[in-house]
């Protein structure tokens, strides 16, 4: 394999797969899952955050500058605001796909195939 070719890799003995796993080792927490289903639809503050998310700003916080390190979200200053969005849309769909996944594992007709449509 060529290690600067910049095309991504699909097959098993891929050179991403160790990353691809610290990506679901960085959404394996409830908070994280609930700050990218709360920013697939734009951008939110800390506070604006916390509040819907029933945590302390702090903890939205400490959860938020984890998820920047791995380049999941990105921030914009405004004013004494920063304003946090989805850095690509990759995380999110990884979000959809596993709550989609979770409705499978209820057993019967998963809502996204009764709807006939995939929500975003």
């Amino acid at each position: 394999m060529n290690a600067d070719n910049k095309v991504c890799s699909l097959d098993a003995d891929s050179q991403y797969v160790e990353l691809a796993v610290e990506v679901f080792s960085m959404l394996a927490d409830a908070t994280r899952v609930r700050i990218i289903l709360a920013l697939r639809n734009g951008e939110m503050a800390v506070g604006a955050l916390a509040e819907l998310l029933g945590k302390t700003p702090a903890s939205v916080s400490q959860h938020l500058a984890k998820m920047r390190l791995a380049r999941m979200v990105a921030t914009r200053q405004e004013g004494t605001k920063v304003l946090y969005r989805l850095e690509n849309e990759h995380a999110r769909q990884l979000v959809v796909d596993a709550i989609h996944q979770a409705e499978h594992a209820l057993g019967g007709t998963p809502a996204h195939h009764a709807r006939g449509q995939q929500p975003t």
